[in-house]
């Protein structure tokens, strides 16, 4: 009897890696939306000479785009950091040292998490 090849990735069993699994396929339907969203009003509505500063400054008096920056900024890092965990997974799994560069992939992935949100959060416009 001959098996046939099936591409689709299989569902995990459960723990850590179902949720993660879940979580891929949400959050990238969820990116999608958000970043055709993105490119829709910064560079179809709005011309691209326009996007200045004060663009910017005026799009974060409200908290709207803040949020909605935020929560594309905090989808697409998670998102990426957990492909490349899966990656790491796949090809470096026997490694000595592959824990270890999870590890860095994390701190690395948080440090810059947390510079950007701050930037979203914390952006204080003066607008000229």
């Amino acid at each position: 009897m001959s098996r046939s090849l099936s591409y689709a990735t299989p569902k995990p069993a459960g723990g850590i890696e179902l949720w993660s699994w879940l979580f891929m396929r949400l959050s990238g339907l969820l990116l999608l939306l958000l970043a055709l969203g993105h490119l829709v009003i910064m560079h179809l509505i709005n011309n691209v000479d326009a996007i200045d500063y004060n663009f910017v400054a005026g799009r974060y008096a409200g908290w709207f785009w803040r949020a909605y920056d935020g929560t594309l900024l905090l989808l697409a890092m998670i998102h990426g950091l957990n492909g490349v965990r899966i990656l790491l997974d796949d090809y470096l799994a026997h490694w000595r040292g592959h824990r270890w560069l999870i590890r860095a992939l994390y701190g690395l992935g948080a440090v810059f998490l947390l510079i950007g949100l701050y930037v979203v959060l914390f952006f204080k416009p003066a607008l000229r």
